[in-house]
């Protein structure tokens, strides 16, 4: 009866661990892709269409390193009260989750520039979104080949 207890025991702890370590892998093998992105831009934006222009998006064309890959963003845009850039949303279609950063900007901002860091789990699609006053939107992307793991090994 004792030894039974123990084997009891014995096999809930082994499945305990057995859970845990899937929990803990699982988030880390799914990817984003390019639905995924499309799905966040929607929910922000709905059925709106995004035309190419007015965003200088300089990211590298190789990253030596996923961990610390540079990012800029620059929206042309006199920034007045009547024309100005309200948001920036950067998305990638490789890492676990598609959103990178978002950035919000008034007329107060002088200008709708920004940079950052981030962290890319392989090659991937950078898609940037801008979104203006008059709710016109704007888009930009660039591929990032990352050569040594980010996010994802």
């Amino acid at each position: 009866m004792a030894q039974r207890a123990a084997q009891t025991r014995r096999e809930t702890l082994i499945a305990g661990m057995a859970s845990f370590a899937a929990a803990a892998i699982a988030p880390s093998l799914a990817f984003a892709d390019a639905a995924a992105v499309e799905a966040e831009i929607k929910k922000l934006y709905g059925d709106k269409k995004a035309e190419a222009g007015k965003i200088k998006l300089d990211v590298p064309q190789i990253a030596e390193n996923g961990l610390v890959v540079p990012i800029n963003v620059e929206v042309e845009s006199p920034m007045t009260a009547a024309d100005h850039v309200k948001s920036v949303h950067v998305f990638a279609d490789g890492n676990p989750l598609p959103g990178i950063v978002s950035y919000k900007f008034t007329p107060e901002s002088g200008r709708a520039a920004a940079s950052a860091r981030m962290r890319l789990a392989q090659t991937q699609n950078i898609v940037c979104i801008a979104e203006m006053a008059d709710g016109k939107l704007f888009t930009a992307k660039s591929e990032v080949k990352v050569t040594i793991g980010g996010c994802g090994g």
